[in-house]
């Protein structure tokens, strides 16, 4: 088993639920959260939001997934992120499980 994790943009959430049933992810876990960016280094003509912190709302999920799922989750993540024309993207990260009960 890995530690599955995604974040992405809310807008993204019914995208997220989708790919995790095509590859056969029934169970996992989400919750709304706050991300956050500090475009306090950025100059001021490229900082498109005119102040130095922005708060996205955001969803985050996460799942203990089969080995051979996780490739095929990160194709269709990787084909939706290539797709999008906003800046934002879903970000995916796997974890090895040393143990579990």
């Amino acid at each position: 088993m890995k530690l599955l994790i995604i974040t992405a943009v809310l807008d993204f959430e019914k995208e997220i639920k989708q790919m995790l049933k095509k590859v056969h992810v029934k169970t996992f876990t989400y919750k709304e959260v706050k991300g956050f960016t500090d475009l306090s280094e950025e100059a001021i003509e490229s900082n498109w939001f005119a102040g130095d912190m922005h708060e996205t709302e955001s969803v985050l999920f996460y799942a203990f997934v089969k080995k051979e799922n996780i490739d095929p989750l990160f194709d269709l993540v990787n084909d939706f992120n290539t797709k999008q024309v906003t800046m934002s993207n879903i970000h995916i990260a796997v974890l090895n499980i040393e143990k579990s009960n």
